[in-house]
């Protein structure tokens, strides 16, 4: 079981680009794309949180705990 990173899904849902999201985070598209890969080993909260402020979205919206689809 590990953490899943669902922001492929809330950026299709909102019609939103990742450097779109990138820009109103105010984070870097290198380190969002990390993020959304699911290579990164931590997140801050509030990065975490800026990101659910630009999606309109909950923490558990962007992030969850399963097995991998790969």
């Amino acid at each position: 079981m590990e953490i899943i990173v669902k922001l492929d899904d809330m950026l299709y849902a909102r019609r939103m680009t990742l450097t779109e999201l990138a820009e109103k985070v105010d984070i870097t598209l290198a380190n969002l794309s990390i993020l959304k890969t699911g290579k990164a080993k931590a997140i801050r909260f509030s990065t975490l949180a800026a990101i659910c402020a630009a999606l309109e979205c909950q923490p558990g919206d962007v992030l969850g705990f399963g097995e991998p689809t790969e």
